[in-house]
């Protein structure tokens, strides 16, 4: 269960916010991870465009900075709020000892439980997060609650490991 009604949940978050431009096809949410999509550039009004994390494989190095989605309250959205194709939408690099309500996958046909203080790395293409598997070259994060057998878009409480 997430904590509080935010994806960014410490009181003095010490990261880097920024804004960019959701890409062509896309509904993610806040919680999910995003990266700038270098081949666009930077829109007439200087912004990034954010794609979905897309690594080599689940766990792989990212290739640039780690955003996560926020929510845009400033417009009245919540975390539940799904961002559409072509909408500003505001974004945070996570620093080490961030706490953050993250987005995790859930893996259909599977109980997919989830303890407390597990190493979750980002699936590639989807954004969102999942129990670390096989050799992972980044863990960016580790739970700190229990999740048993998530539904869809379950958010949930964790502390951003930057490895």
């Amino acid at each position: 269960m997430a904590r509080r009604n935010k994806i960014l949940i410490n009181p003095d978050p010490k990261g880097r916010r920024l804004e960019g431009v959701i890409d062509t096809a896309l509904t993610p949410k806040p919680g999910q991870v995003v990266q700038i999509k270098a081949s666009a550039g930077i829109d007439s009004n200087g912004n990034f465009t954010f794609e979905l994390y897309n690594a080599d494989a689940d766990g792989g190095r990212p290739k640039g900075p780690i955003i996560v989605l926020l929510e845009d309250d400033g417009q009245g959205k919540t975390v539940s709020d799904a961002y559409a194709a072509g909408n500003l939408a505001p974004g945070y690099i996570p620093l080490p000892g961030d706490e953050l309500n993250l987005l995790l996958l859930d893996i259909a046909g599977t109980a997919d439980d989830h303890t407390i203080g597990e190493m979750l790395i980002i699936d590639d293409t989807t954004g969102k997060f999942i129990a670390t598997t096989g050799s992972p070259e980044s863990e960016p994060a580790q739970l700190l609650e229990t999740i048993t057998d998530p539904v869809a878009d379950t958010l949930a409480h964790c502390i951003w490991t930057g490895y």
